[in-house]
């Protein structure tokens, strides 16, 4: 039976969104079971290509947009970064003195095969890099907690697919009610009750 399991997020056009898009494909790997040398090469080619698409030409509220995907049926992990820049990456041959088009040659030794495509709304483009990991098994354990137990980090079911989330808090109700505010790195924030059952990975 082939399955698809994928996480996808958004990050702010900052500097330190290269780290924080490392630090999540680590935790999902390491979920997934995923060894030492696919992590660090996983990891390498994600963050160069994060790197790229912060650094094309886009209105600063434009955010990136990251996929990380596995199909059991090619064995293969997918990872994909959207932006809004215009222009299209190419392979270069850095002298020994350019500090930059390195990171693509990296990007193409390292990938299974890679490519970029237009985005959906045709505004930007997304880079993608499909690496082998015929072992991968993303089975990573998920449980149901109560939407107050959220916390920062985490992933939840909502939507069809995973989502990060950033940040947790409560609201009162005009009727005096409570409701857990769950704002995720994509999408609107998720107005629920407190007690209600939210299927979570990630965090302990």
């Amino acid at each position: 039976m082939t399955s698809l399991s994928e996480v996808v997020f958004r990050l702010s056009r900052r500097p330190r969104s290269a780290p924080r898009a490392r630090a999540a494909l680590h935790a999902l790997l390491v979920d997934w079971g995923a060894g030492d040398d696919l992590l660090h090469t996983a990891e390498l080619v994600l963050s160069e290509l994060v790197t790229n698409a912060l650094r094309a030409p886009a209105p600063s509220d434009r955010q990136v947009g990251v996929r990380i995907a596995h199909s059991s049926a090619d064995g293969l992990l997918r990872l994909e970064v959207s932006d809004a820049g215009s222009g299209r990456p190419e392979l270069r041959d850095p002298g020994s003195d350019d500090e930059r088009g390195r990171g693509l040659r990296l990007v193409d030794e390292l990938s299974h095969r890679w490519g970029v495509s237009a985005r959906a709304g045709g505004f930007g483009k997304t880079v993608w890099s499909e690496l082998k990991a015929p072992d991968l098994v993303p089975t990573p354990s998920t449980r149901e907690i109560a939407a107050i137990a959220v916390r920062p980090g985490q992933y939840i079911r909502v939507w069809g697919t995973w989502r990060a989330v950033r940040s947790v808090r409560t609201a009162h109700h005009a009727t005096g009610g409570l409701s857990v505010v769950l704002a995720l790195t994509e999408g609107p924030p998720l107005h629920l009750p407190p007690a209600e059952p939210v299927a979570v990975r990630g965090l302990p």
